[in-house]
């Protein structure tokens, strides 16, 4: 029998488009753990999806969700896809008939699928209860017992709440936003005795209110890890992108002692996208976050220590040793470290854009702001992946979403089956050689200038939403005088090197560096901060695997 759960009476969640089925599961749940848990009945997707979001507002905990796979509209697959963006811990259970077993089969690596059940399950007793009572157990022993909501008070238009939310989505701590234009986002100010002068005030789940927290106070305040359990290492990985976190997976799952560190949140840019559908293993693709957080909570499954909101501002050797040194002066070292550090959106250099970001201007922030974009006309500036991505996602609620692209088309920098659905979206539209001239608005967006690079005309249109996603600068500038890089800022390793057939200067070795390997001896590099790598997912993690096998072999020589 289970054990009774919280006093939130966490929930069981069933979902079946017959409402005779339905209602049988239902009562079979009822029977036998209605008396600790709260059992949720619905009859789609979509209800049952609204119901999940509604809960996780409310703080309430979900630790089991069963769905039929046959569904109109939405298949179970495709519910659980989604229901997994919401409640990650959730255990997920398909039911299925026995001629859709191979579809079952394949959820598993969609979705993570932990358990699928034979229609009929009677008796119950034997085919239902006891898979209920080993998920159940199993989700009591996660850390899936999320705290109470932080709260966030801001102003739309306000480019620090808007950081703010990023960064709190992005670290996936759940939040509830409140405007100052409404009577509660008014009441919470009030409480924490502010004016609203300064924005944004967030209130922790212990209730602590922080006004316009710097980002090192907000995560530690969230309940993020900021602070190092040791001050030696056997590696640091600098980066919490794709690269960086294959790395710490690798690296803590073959026994070295490893700590990730990031100056923001896991995922890098990568960690952005809302739909990543040529990565190996995904048929039905997986958005950043998902993929994210599997690998987030992969890597500390296995012993990897992930930080925070710490800014690497120096490495050095010392010996054996290298030290990796932060902004606030501490330190800590190791016997090698990862360079996963990755890229940033590049700024957009037209007059009004700096001081409107955040205030409708936004870099690689679509998934925050889609709800906000609801109806209205957006525009995208870039040509590559990640900009079709965010096309394609904002499209299912914008009015209009206008892709600028300063080349003839999408075929230069796009893959090919991105560019076909943008093709076959109907409110999605591309407008060639066009780039943005000026951005125009007192307290935010409210036009922009294009200009057409063949003709030279110009024209002013209304605007509201300009998300930028123009090409990538390394994350690099730290390293100057220290780890060689090329004319634009990438880190240089392994045989570009060695052009010439020398070593690099000060190497001094008797061998040559290794293929993922910078100029300083135990220091490699990973994904896309490294000079002419692929840019992509699936690379970058290789490379962070790789890099960790190289780390092995240099210290065995070491």
């Amino acid at each position: 029998m289970a054990q009774a759960a919280d006093a939130a009476r966490t929930v069981i969640m069933t979902v079946d488009d017959d409402p005779g089925v339905s209602r049988a599961v239902a009562r079979d749940l009822r029977r036998r753990y209605g008396k600790s848990y709260r059992i949720v009945r619905a009859e789609s997707g979509e209800s049952a999806l609204e119901a999940l979001r509604a809960l996780k507002l409310r703080g309430d905990l979900v630790a089991v969700i069963l769905a039929d796979y046959r569904m109109p509209q939405m298949n179970g697959i495709e519910f659980l896809e989604q229901a997994l963006d919401i409640y990650p811990g959730a255990r997920r259970v398909l039911l299925t008939a026995y001629a859709d077993t191979d579809a079952a089969i394949d959820a598993i690596n969609v979705v993570d699928l932990d358990h699928y059940l034979l229609k009929p399950w009677d008796p119950p007793e034997e085919k239902l209860y006891p898979v209920l009572d080993d998920l159940l157990e199993a989700w009591r022993c996660s850390d899936f017992r999320p705290v109470p909501a932080t709260k966030v008070v801001g102003h739309r238009w306000s480019a620090r709440s808007s950081d703010v939310r990023e960064f709190l989505a992005r670290n996936q701590v759940p939040y509830r936003w409140y405007s100052t234009d409404e009577p509660e986002g008014q009441r919470l100010l009030a409480a924490a005795g502010e004016d609203g002068q300064r924005l944004p005030v967030v209130i922790t789940a212990d209730g602590t209110a922080l006004v316009e927290p710097e980002v090192p106070d907000l995560a530690t305040h969230v309940g993020l890890a900021t602070t190092p359990t040791a001050d030696f290492y056997d590696l640091v990985v600098i980066g919490g992108g794709p690269a960086g976190l294959g790395a710490a997976v690798y690296g803590a799952s073959e026994g070295l002692r490893t700590v990730l560190v990031e100056r923001s949140a896991t995922g890098g840019q990568a960690g952005q996208s809302s739909r990543i559908e040529n990565y190996l293993g995904f048929p039905d693709g997986v958005s950043g976050g998902q993929l994210t957080d599997r690998a987030r909570r992969q890597a500390t499954k296995f012993g990897a220590e992930i930080l925070s909101a710490r800014e690497v501002t120096g490495l050095e050797s010392s010996g054996a040793a290298r030290l990796v040194r932060f902004a606030d002066g501490s330190q800590i070292a190791a016997h090698s470290v990862i360079l996963a550090t990755g890229v940033s959106y590049r700024k957009l250099e037209a007059p009004g854009a700096d001081e409107l970001s955040g205030r409708g201007v936004f870099y690689g922030s679509a998934l925050t702001e889609a709800a906000a974009c609801q109806g209205h006309d957006v525009y995208i500036v870039g040509g590559a992946n990640s900009a079709g991505q965010a096309a394609m996602y904002l499209s299912r609620g914008a009015k209009s979403v206008t892709l600028l692209v300063r080349g003839a088309d999408l075929t230069a920098s796009m893959s090919h089956y991105l560019i076909q659905q943008i093709a076959e979206s109907p409110n999605i539209f591309v407008r060639a050689h066009t780039v943005v001239e000026a951005a125009h608005g007192d307290n935010d967006l409210e036009q922009l200038t294009l200009r057409d690079t063949t003709s030279g005309q110009t024209e002013r249109v209304d605007a509201q939403w300009l998300f930028v996603f123009i090409g990538a600068a390394p994350l690099t500038d730290w390293l100057e005088g220290t780890v060689l890089r090329d004319e634009h800022g990438f880190i240089l390793a392994g045989p570009d090197l060695t052009a010439d057939g020398r070593s690099p200067a000060g190497w001094e070795l008797d061998r040559p560096p290794y293929h993922l390997e910078t100029n300083i001896p135990g220091v490699f590099v990973a994904g896309d901060a490294r000079a002419e790598s692929a840019k992509r997912v699936a690379s970058a993690v290789g490379e962070g695997a790789m890099a960790v096998m190289l780390v092995h072999r240099y210290l065995e020589q070491s």
